[in-house]
């Protein structure tokens, strides 16, 4: 949980035969203590909505109720997203069309909230190649309803492998691919002894598309068994949003 003057993150393990983590999937619901995500009784298969969630950390916790009135989207082609001009993918899915209403609960103060969601779900046999150093991802919520995914998987030799797909108001899709997309890192935070680059300018010519994008908090360091950085943040240029960047190796 992010705000401006601080980040707050938790993390929590469980095995599932004794009950304290599980998932069905009629009628959906998916637990791992009392962190929970509930599809309720009008639940659509297609949008995996209506949903209900709930956790918590040390010092915060939410309850969101989650709606979409379009389906998911497929990341690549038909769901398969390569990763690398050889064989390196994934099955990766989003639902770029969630609104979000509830309540979230900071140092014990209850905070009433409405917004916009993104789900992704991605599973793969393999791992990043030994000349992939990690990845840089964004999802971005534009201000005239078009949304956008895109990443860049670090090559070693500069190089990078880059995909994304830009999804237009009535739900149709673009994909796009390594030679679209330019992603270049801005400025740099130095946290927990690591370098790593929060400001970033994206390009897109075939879209039109140019923007700077911020982070919210530069030191939103997740320190978790695997340690990363993500946050919310907001672009400006030639288009204009909200959205969340996510980043791996540094």
């Amino acid at each position: 949980m992010t705000r401006a003057d601080t980040h707050r993150y938790s993390q929590t393990f469980a095995r599932g035969g004794v009950g304290q983590a599980g998932v069905e999937a009629k009628p959906f619901q998916a637990w791992i203590d009392a962190w929970q995500m509930r599809g309720l009784e009008t639940m659509d298969d297609d949008r995996i909505a209506p949903l209900e969630l709930a956790a918590s950390g040390a010092d915060f916790s939410y309850t969101l109720r989650l709606a979409a009135e379009r389906p998911l989207v497929l990341q690549g082609d038909g769901g398969y997203s390569r990763k690398s001009l050889r064989e390196q993918a994934s099955y990766y899915y989003s639902q770029p069309h969630y609104t979000a209403k509830g309540v979230l609960v900071i140092d014990d103060k209850p905070v009433e909230v409405t917004g916009k969601a993104w789900l992704d779900r991605e599973w793969s046999s393999q791992p990043l190649a030994s000349d992939q150093s990690g990845w840089d991802w964004l999802s971005l919520h534009f201000d005239a309803g078009d949304k956008l995914m895109l990443y860049r998987m670090r090559q070693t030799d500069g190089r990078h492998y880059g995909s994304g797909k830009w999804i237009a108001p009535d739900g149709t899709a673009k994909i796009l691919g390594s030679e679209d997309i330019v992603m270049t890192p801005l400025t740099v935070t130095e946290i927990e002894g690591r370098k790593v680059p929060t400001t970033w300018r994206i390009a897109i010519a075939k879209m039109a598309f140019a923007v700077e994008c911020r982070p919210l908090n530069p030191k939103s360091w997740m320190g978790t068994s695997f340690p990363y950085w993500e946050g919310p943040i907001s672009f400006a240029g030639s288009h204009a949003g909200l959205g969340y960047l996510e980043m791996t190796g540094y």
